[in-house]
């Protein structure tokens, strides 16, 4: 069972995701100067209508595990912790450990 900080960055990921495009566009618009004032001005109201969870700085990596946000490795998307702990079980496939 996921922690609530790991529903709650899958949360943020996902409305990220839904509200990418739109919020793009309109960061193009009220930052591009060769547009009006008032269309320019237009486009900074309607981003500042959208929720906290749709600004891409929110969404932060964590463990699927422990839910931990530190020492992440992005590729497994587990803390260092965790991984170790896998990989000594042999559940991550092709992962093991060193020995030279």
């Amino acid at each position: 069972m996921p922690n609530a900080r790991v529903l709650r960055d899958i949360k943020a990921r996902n409305i990220v995701n839904a509200n990418e495009i739109l919020r793009r566009a309109y960061l193009y618009v009220a930052r591009n100067e060769s547009l009006s004032p008032q269309v320019r001005h237009q486009a900074q109201l309607q981003l500042n209508t959208f929720g906290k969870y749709t600004r891409p700085t929110t969404v932060k990596n964590r463990c699927s595990e422990s839910g931990r946000g530190r020492g992440i490795i992005s590729e497994f998307a587990m803390c260092r912790y965790q991984f170790r702990l896998k990989a000594l079980n042999r559940e991550i496939p092709g992962v093991q450990k060193a020995s030279w």
